[in-house]
């Protein structure tokens, strides 16, 4: 079969399409032949060695397809299941896989491949910081930078589905629109609006009490200054690169605040965990709560002009990979 891997880390160069044998499944594992592959920003920080990567490597770790075989002692799955998985590393940019069972999903029959594969990893993360990191309820006026990135137009639907006002942020004009279309009341440009006085002067001076952060070093000073007194700052990523080290006294000085640098594996810990999390984005996706938007669309071995439209900071929505 064919997969996209990496020997080394670096940009986008670092990607090859090469020739690979892959085993029957073993003990515990499911053959899974892709249909559609997720792109995610983590992708890039495995390949760029933000996050250290076991080298050499299949990249990414989300895709759907169906079930070929089974391994032994492997239950509940047949050949023929539409499934997906988003929590297994390193085996997603590829035209097969073995996936260990207890880390698959079973899809509805009304959510297609394409969307699933664009939807699970981000869905499911906008799902557990919306009702489980902090539970958002009707009244709340929340924070989201990214809101036209690919969690954030979906968190920033489900969002306003669960009675909150959401202020939106974006990097570009352009993208106003789009945020604004999917679900954000107000929407904030980074790059010209001084949207710390924004959303100062939209809370009437108290400020958020929650801020969703996927952009890191750009909007983390900005973002602690954005929160009510012992409001809660959601790190989520590193678009613009890592937060800097910081003092922990700076989150008593601005306001007894609380951190917290979540990710789905610890939210998704069990099969349990996992197939319920993914049924509810399911759910919400299936009644039109939320609607997915795959704005991009690349063959696999084009995985590299994936990766640098993603560095562009100009996509919008999901981008997928077809294999």
């Amino acid at each position: 079969m064919k997969a996209i891997r990496f020997a080394k880390t670096g940009g986008p160069e670092v990607l090859e399409l090469q020739e690979v044998e892959l085993p029957p499944p073993g003990p515990g594992q499911v053959r899974v032949r892709h249909t559609a592959i997720g792109v995610n920003f983590i992708d890039t920080y495995h390949r760029s060695g933000l996050y250290p990567a076991p080298l050499p490597a299949t990249l990414g770790g989300e895709a759907v397809g169906v079930v070929e075989a089974l391994g032994e002692g492997v239950t509940g799955f047949k050949p023929g299941d539409r499934v997906g998985f988003c929590t297994f590393a390193f085996c997603a940019y590829a035209q097969e896989s073995n996936v260990p069972a207890d880390r698959l999903v079973k899809l509805p029959q009304g959510v297609s491949d394409e969307v699933a594969a664009a939807a699970m990893l981000k869905g499911m993360t906008a799902q557990y910081l919306l009702k489980r990191t902090f539970a958002v309820q009707k009244g709340h006026t929340i924070l989201w930078h990214a809101a036209a990135g690919g969690v954030g137009l979906i968190a920033c639907q489900w969002a306003r589905h669960l009675g909150a006002t959401v202020i939106g942020t974006v990097g570009s004009d352009e993208k106003v629109a789009l945020a604004r279309e999917n679900g954000c009341t107000h929407v904030l440009n980074t790059r010209s609006d001084n949207w710390v006085a924004r959303v100062r002067e939209i809370t009437k001076g108290e400020g958020v009490p929650v801020v969703y952060d996927s952009v890191g070093k750009d909007t983390w000073d900005g973002s602690l200054d954005c929160l009510a007194v012992r409001g809660l700052m959601v790190s989520f990523g590193n678009a613009s690169g890592a937060v800097p080290p910081f003092a922990p006294g700076i989150l008593s000085a601005k306001g007894s605040l609380y951190l917290t640098r979540p990710t789905l594996f610890h939210y998704a810990r069990n099969a349990a965990e996992l197939q319920e999390t993914a049924d509810d984005l399911f759910d919400v996706i299936a009644k039109g709560i939320v609607k997915i938007a795959i704005h991009q669309r690349f063959n696999l071995e084009d995985a590299r002009a994936a990766h640098q439209a993603l560095h562009s900071r100009k996509t919008t929505g999901a981008t997928i990979l077809i294999p």
